[in-house]
């Protein structure tokens, strides 16, 4: 597999053709992943942008609470994610707690080192290998949501069970709560 590293010095031209290539590269590793469940042919491509929460809910035109968002954060030296219900964000204190450290998010260029995907299509599939998928407990509320599919306008429906299964491995937690 070929990752792209991306020059600090680089001018935004060959930033545009960087994360080009990341997200086809992302979206063709979240693929293949899928692939394993016969799920891949279910992956949504849009024409706009899902990047956020509210792009892709317009996008899908469904509620930002179904939009299943994937966050990145740094425990020690090693990335983790956390898949999460649209609507919610990190409580720091739950977190604390689960973790025994703050909450430290990956910026851009770490997320891509060590995830795999890029801002606006980080999700659970098709990532690097050792990253510990959490599923927050917001997630089971709803019947069926959408996570992203490694690229900033893809999708797939799935239920939290049909997540699980896909992600294998990962652990049920709750460090989120509502945004205000």
């Amino acid at each position: 597999m070929t990752r792209y590293r991306l020059s600090v010095c680089s001018v935004d031209a060959s930033r545009i053709k960087f994360e080009e290539r990341h997200s086809i590269m992302g979206i063709f590793e979240a693929r293949e992943h899928l692939k394993k469940f016969n799920r891949d042919l279910n992956i949504i491509e849009f024409s706009e942008s899902s990047a956020t929460v509210e792009l892709a809910a317009k996008a899908l035109n469904t509620e930002e609470y179904r939009i299943a968002k994937t966050l990145s954060f740094l425990v020690e030296d090693d990335a983790i994610l956390i898949v999460t219900a649209g609507n919610m964000k990190i409580d720091n204190k739950k977190y604390r707690d689960e973790f025994k450290c703050k909450a430290k998010m990956l910026n851009p260029i770490e997320v891509q080192e060590k995830v795999g995907h890029a801002i606006g299509g980080v999700c659970p599939f098709g990532i690097v290998k050792n990253v510990k998928i959490y599923l927050d407990e917001s997630l089971k509320q709803y019947d069926y949501i959408y996570p992203a599919c490694g690229s900033s306008n893809s999708a797939i429906k799935l239920t939290c069970n049909e997540l699980e299964m896909i992600i294998n491995n990962s652990k049920w937690i709750n460090v989120c709560k509502e945004k205000e």
